[in-house]
């Protein structure tokens, strides 16, 4: 067993997290949906999702049987609403294609919807004792640090670097504990901002920390304009309920029920009428907000109508009622409970 290794190993068995609930199986299937959770989200954020989607869809099979609809509503404020679809699409797939066997290689794994190189190895090394080198944006921090690779982890050069080292780094044996003693140090020991080299069992051997470049490693993503789309949201409310749309299946919000849209010059009222088959009263300005994205901000205009009248044909396509409660508990955004929150005197 390399040193590296053997450090790391030995520190996760006195100082790692050991309490997580994903951690306490070797059962494939909650290995995967936690780490699809945790993709790009914090560990306090995924568990009460975690233990929801568990307790909801104990087994690969529930899951798989289950609409998109459901997996979308308790998925609901998670974000990155790709990851649900993905989630409902590879859970029948393993029904369908594998019997509701989880495949225990990482080429087998990679092959399904949503599961990357990183991912696919985590899940094959904690759940099938598979050797295979993982590479999340925790462990990019600590190799990086480590062995001072400079640039941008996201780039293919560096990226390939990265890769290089984590392959020539796994143990022989103990890789199970190995990789969740690579993810705890990143994520509590070398995080992003003020790590704790003083309590890192790799200090000693740490080309950053020796050469006073832990915090400018790894690069950080180069800066880039981010793009700002305004656009009007309409607040339709009828006898208690609100109209909700449904959004397309890919995209932001994609799948989920949202407030109709249309662009910051349009004329309300017309459309209301025309697209949504309701009469409302003089739309209300509401105060505009803004909601930030990986790569763009939405800057929401939104106007409240009270709506008077509902024409005959008001069952438009991808259109439904909601009560204040179904929107609570439903497949919808979290700005969207929020601004109705707020017109209601919520926090």
């Amino acid at each position: 067993m390399n040193d590296f290794s053997r450090r790391l190993i030995a520190w996760h068995r006195r100082h790692g997290r050991h309490d997580l609930p994903w951690q306490r199986t070797r059962d494939p299937y909650p290995v995967w949906l936690s780490e699809i959770m945790l993709q790009q989200t914090q560990v306090g954020t995924v568990i009460p999702y975690y233990e929801r989607f568990l307790a909801r869809f104990p087994d690969v099979t529930g899951l798989a049987r289950a609409s998109l609809e459901d997996v979308m509503r308790l998925w609901a404020g998670l974000g990155y609403y790709s990851r649900a679809r993905n989630l409902h699409q590879t859970a029948r797939t393993i029904v369908d294609a594998h019997g509701g066997k989880f495949p225990a290689t990482r080429d087998a794994l990679e092959a399904l919807p949503g599961v990357g190189r990183s991912t696919a190895a985590a899940i094959a090394s904690i759940a099938f004792g598979a050797r295979e080198a993982i590479l999340d944006g925790n462990v990019k921090r600590v190799l990086a640090r480590h062995f001072a690779v400079g640039g941008f982890a996201g780039t293919r050069a560096v990226e390939k670097r990265l890769w290089s080292l984590a392959e020539s780094l796994l143990p022989a044996r103990g890789i199970e504990t190995y990789t969740q003693a690579l993810m705890d140090l990143g994520a509590t020991i070398c995080t992003r901002a003020s790590p704790g080299c003083e309590r890192c069992p790799l200090a000693s051997s740490c080309v950053a920390l020796a050469r006073g470049r832990v915090e400018a490693l790894p690069a950080p993503r180069p800066r880039r304009a981010s793009r700002v789309r305004p656009v009007t949201m309409l607040v339709l409310l009828r006898d208690g309920k609100v109209l909700l749309e449904k959004r397309p299946p890919i995209g932001i919000w994609g799948g989920l029920w949202s407030f109709p849209e249309l662009p910051v010059d349009g004329d309300v009222g017309a459309h209301c009428a025309a697209q949504l088959c309701c009469e409302v009263d003089p739309p209300v300005a509401l105060e505009p907000l803004r909601h930030s994205f990986t790569h763009f901000t939405l800057d929401i205009r939104p106007f409240r109508c009270d709506v008077r009248r509902v024409k005959t044909r008001a069952g438009q396509p991808g259109t439904a009622w909601f009560t204040l409660k179904q929107v609570e508990n439903g497949a919808v955004p979290a700005l969207v409970r929020k601004l109705l929150r707020r017109l209601h005197g919520g926090t």
